[in-house]
């Protein structure tokens, strides 16, 4: 990226060190949001064990189920998508407003700023988990969710609009992540690619997440079309960034204390989770075909599955399938994924693997998850999962 800037290789240690500053601090900034989402999540469920209160939630729930149901025959151009309709209709009647009233009141609200996280990430950050699925499958639509006659006002309004709250830059899902991503595969060349880390190591995950703000400001891929000579793309980037350091700056310029609760905050969480999804994503490549996607993306089938987004090697090899098509085409292509050593786990999420597999290191839990092709025992399972880490590739 510096020498696809024109930058000076002494300028590279200042870049270095500012990444791992922003690396500390995105860390930093998402532990209390952490705390705040785990711990009211655990509230919910202590509360969800009064019956009045847990009826009165699911009786609202449905209710809120059924317009949803009927607006998405409406407004949507298909109507499967129903789901990602009522993330953008809960982010717009709760993050939107409140974050609104913070402007106008001016001077910084502490409880302003716990409801706007919590209308963010949710409770044990759920809401960030079904906005980051479905701003991936947004990313992949010609046309975003919303029918022609809608679509004019409210066309990619996950990435063009509500992205700005959580610091998620518009263009790094339809350019990047498409054009950019999807065309590396995880390979040597993408941004996000993490073969040159050891994915069991904390140490090494802190030096990717400073790493990745790069990629989360826009600028590696802007540096990655420039040098491919991919014009089209460097400008889409461009505008992209554009914007939202404009959105960045002028908050910063009415008030910085709300800059940094408001703005600031959500971007080093961005990072920080991005990064995380990123790592696990492609973290189980084979060393002797480091750029095979069959082989390094990860497949996890577990129950609370927003959108699909464990299928991740059959989004790869067919990014354009609609997302409720997904486990047919698991079914499909599993003779290719054996053949590839492709893996698969169960009963867990992107989050619980980058647990299991970095902060923890309990690879034992990993083999007791995995879904061999073959039989296989623990210690073929533990020993398959440690090739499959390693830092060794031609």
């Amino acid at each position: 990226m510096t020498m696809s800037f024109g930058a000076k290789p002494k300028l590279l240690f200042l870049f270095q060190w500012f990444a791992i500053l922003i690396g500390l601090a995105s860390t930093v900034a998402a532990l209390p949001v952490a705390v705040l989402s785990f711990g009211c999540y655990g509230a919910a469920m202590f509360l969800g064990r009064v019956r009045p209160l847990r009826d009165a939630y699911e009786f609202l729930s449905l209710a809120y189920d059924r317009v949803l149901d009927r607006l998405g025959q409406k407004v949507l151009r298909d109507s499967r998508d129903t789901p990602a309709l009522r993330l953008m209709v809960s982010l717009s009647l709760t993050a939107v407003p409140i974050f609104l009233i913070q402007l106008v009141l001016g001077k910084p609200r502490l409880l302003l700023a716990i409801a706007f996280y919590l209308s963010l990430y949710g409770l044990k950050f759920q809401r960030f988990v079904r906005m980051f699925s479905a701003s991936h499958v947004e990313a992949h639509r010609r046309q975003g969710y919303f029918s022609e006659k809608y679509d004019k006002v409210f066309g990619r309004y996950l990435e063009f609009f509500l992205g700005h709250l959580y610091g998620n830059i518009p263009e790094l899902g339809r350019t990047a992540h498409v054009c950019l991503h999807h065309r590396e595969n995880s390979g040597p060349d993408d941004t996000r690619n993490t073969m040159g880390y050891d994915r069991t190591s904390r140490l090494d995950f802190l030096w990717y997440l400073s790493d990745n703000i790069w990629t989360v400001l826009g600028l590696a891929p802007y540096a990655y079309f420039k040098a491919h000579g991919d014009e089209k793309n460097r400008r889409r980037m461009l505008w992209g960034m554009a914007r939202y350091y404009a959105y960045f700056g002028a908050v910063f310029i009415y008030d910085w204390r709300i800059g940094t609760m408001f703005v600031l905050v959500p971007l080093l969480c961005m990072n920080f989770i991005n990064a995380i999804t990123a790592w696990v994503q492609h973290a189980f490549c084979d060393p002797e075909r480091p750029e095979d996607y069959f082989a390094n993306s990860v497949t996890l089938v577990h129950e609370v599955d927003f959108m699909n987004e464990g299928y991740h090697l059959c989004h790869h090899h067919r990014a354009s399938l609609h997302w409720t098509e997904m486990p047919v085409h698991f079914e499909r292509i599993r003779d290719r994924m054996r053949e590839a050593g492709s893996l698969v786990f169960r009963d867990l999420d992107f989050m619980g693997l980058f647990l299991e597999l970095t902060l923890f290191r309990r690879m034992d839990v990993l083999a007791e998850k995995l879904v061999p092709w073959e039989p296989m025992n623990h210690e073929q399972r533990l020993a398959l999962l440690a090739m499959r880490t390693s830092l060794k590739t031609p």
